[in-house]
């Protein structure tokens, strides 16, 4: 069969396909007439928690394959629809030459990294509309939240046994960088040794605002969250979504809306 992803509202024989399997599982659709209704969502819902799968109700790839539905369980790669006008579309203040520069960047990493389907490509997108507007890799300025009002730059980073730091002056050494703002000794430390080609990124930190790196942590710091990530998507909470990445809501609105933008020129790709 086709494994085309089946959500409420969708009628055919694959949705019949579908609700036997689920019966055949152990969770009752109703009547299996073919028709993907509230019955056949609350048991795809279950089955989807019985297995540990993300919970959404959308019976796509990785679900009709623990169903035994057939299929690879891969997700549907939405890369090749992320154009350098979409990205321009979800950042409409963003100089086009830093788009053109460093999309290609992201785009490689979230490829290795597995994380090709929307809400993942979207959520990249946005997390670098948040953080790094200009789309360029950029080290965190100095600010009421890293620094005293008479101390010296950072200096409240210094001691901050949370991100690993360990006094002056690891707190302006291991301060936000990149497209993700990796910040603190422990991240730095933990983040370089995974790169494809490891750096020992606790010796040399300015390494994390190279384009290609801090592309590559950015993919490996969503993937590390996907799961908790998704499930903040599905419930449409935007704020929890922000928070599993940056411990907080700075930018909310600035990623809600290239996330809201790039929903809809994505259009119906799943």
């Amino acid at each position: 069969m086709s494994l085309t992803t089946l959500r409420r509202g969708a009628a055919s024989a694959e949705v019949r396909n579908l609700q036997d399997a689920l019966l055949a599982a152990g969770f009752d659709p109703g009547r299996p007439d073919g028709q993907f209704g509230a019955g056949t969502e609350a048991a795809v819902l279950a089955f989807q928690a019985s297995e540990g799968l993300l919970a959404d109700g959308v019976a796509g790839p990785r679900t009709l394959r623990a169903l035994g539905l057939g299929g690879s369980g891969e997700l549907a790669d939405a890369l090749a629809s992320v154009t350098t006008q979409l990205a321009c579309g979800m950042f409409p203040f963003t100089p086009v030459g830093n788009i053109k520069k460093n999309l290609p960047f992201v785009l490689d990493a979230l490829r290795q990294r597995r994380l090709v389907d929307k809400p993942m490509v979207l959520m990249a997108l946005a997390t670098i509309r948040a953080e790094a507007e200009v789309f360029l890799p950029v080290s965190e300025g100095q600010s009421k939240y890293n620094t005293s009002p008479n101390g010296h730059a950072f200096d409240l980073y210094d001691s901050r046994k949370d991100l690993g730091n360990r006094g002056a002056p690891d707190g302006a050494r291991y301060k936000g960088r990149g497209f993700i703002q990796l910040t603190g000794r422990h991240n730095y430390a933990s983040y370089g040794p995974r790169l494809n080609r490891p750096v020992n990124l606790e010796a040399e930190p300015e390494l994390a605002g190279a384009s290609g790196i801090a592309a590559e942590l950015l993919a490996l710091f969503l993937g590390d969250r996907e799961r908790q990530i998704k499930e903040a998507l599905v419930r449409q909470d935007m704020r929890t979504a922000r928070w599993q990445v940056n411990g907080g809501y700075h930018g909310l609105d600035r990623f809600t809306d290239a996330y809201t933008r790039g929903d809809v020129l994505m259009g119906s790709l799943a």
